[in-house]
């Protein structure tokens, strides 16, 4: 398992019962999470007083946010030189994914390496931590998601990091689409990241399912690789998706095509009064050699 540690502005505070204490800033929220099968104590009581906001969840779907203090709508978090917005949205997320900051230190990374252009696509793009990523470390960024919602969060976060006079595209698109107007077009691509939820739904109402659909975009994707391409990333929070799935994937299609080293697991989070590790999701990825 990869774990994140460079967070200072971001931290699990503790975990039991179901659900996450998290520090973001000085923001402190009491969120649900179904990986938190262990009783360690009434975190509600244990640290009563000190939560900010707790997030209920539905036995019909959805819940809401129940704000214990007066907190800001929006405020923000560090990562070293990067910037982010968060806000509590409908579904008991903050609009980033704090352990995916293992990834954004792999890419910036291999593309200051490269020492070359490099062209990066980031399709299910959400609010845009990995776009931010790739141009703070002087890519150039395509970034393709379906919401529109999700498209102008992403230029909020890219212009809380100073980024916005570097090379960066939005597209609201269903990105199977999007990928075969690429390959028409014979447009290329150095780095592929993609973060494909369970299900959801395009642009214009395209059904997508993961394992149903996820092979195929992989093969698409392949189609428009350059000839020296760097890294293909896939992450994925799919219940019971093995990251040896990942792996086998790539391994049939990004590596057939070229070869190179392909590595995955699980991505985690410490938790500071445990010393316990919350898993976060598992990754796919494949890297020039």
């Amino acid at each position: 398992m990869e774990v994140t540690n460079d967070w200072k502005d971001y931290e699990i505070i503790d975990a039991s019962r179901g659900e996450k204490l998290e520090r973001w800033g000085s923001i402190y929220l009491l969120r649900p999470d179904p990986q938190i099968i262990w009783d360690s104590g009434d975190l509600r009581e244990k640290y009563k007083g000190k939560i900010d906001a707790i997030y209920y969840r539905s036995d019909k779907g959805g819940g809401h946010w129940e704000n214990l203090r007066n907190i800001n709508a929006r405020w923000m978090v560090n990562y070293k030189q990067l910037k982010f917005n968060i806000k509590q949205m409908g579904f008991k997320h903050t609009g980033l994914f704090p352990e995916q900051a293992i990834n954004w230190d792999y890419m910036m990374k291999k593309i200051k390496e490269s020492k070359r252009s490099i062209k990066v696509l980031n399709l299910f793009a959400y609010t845009g931590g990995a776009s931010c990523a790739c141009l703070k470390a002087g890519a150039s960024v395509v970034h393709v998601d379906s919401s529109k919602g999700m498209i102008d969060w992403c230029k909020e976060n890219v212009k809380s990091c100073g980024l916005e006079d570097k090379p960066i595209r939005y597209l609201v698109d269903d990105v199977v689409k999007f990928v075969k107007r690429e390959i028409r077009r014979g447009n290329k691509y150095d780095a592929i990241i993609m973060d494909p939820p369970s299900y959801g739904r395009g642009s214009n109402g395209e059904v997508w399912d993961i394992e149903k659909d996820l092979n195929n975009l992989v093969l698409l994707c392949c189609e428009i690789l350059s000839d020296e391409p760097i890294f293909f990333i896939i992450n994925s929070y799919t219940t019971g998706l093995s990251a040896i799935v990942l792996k086998n994937l790539l391994t049939i299609t990004v590596d057939k095509k070229i070869k190179g080293k392909i590595t995955c697991g699980e991505i985690g989070l410490p938790i500071k009064n445990s010393k316990l590790i919350l898993p976060c999701g598992i990754y796919g990825r494949w890297e020039n050699e």
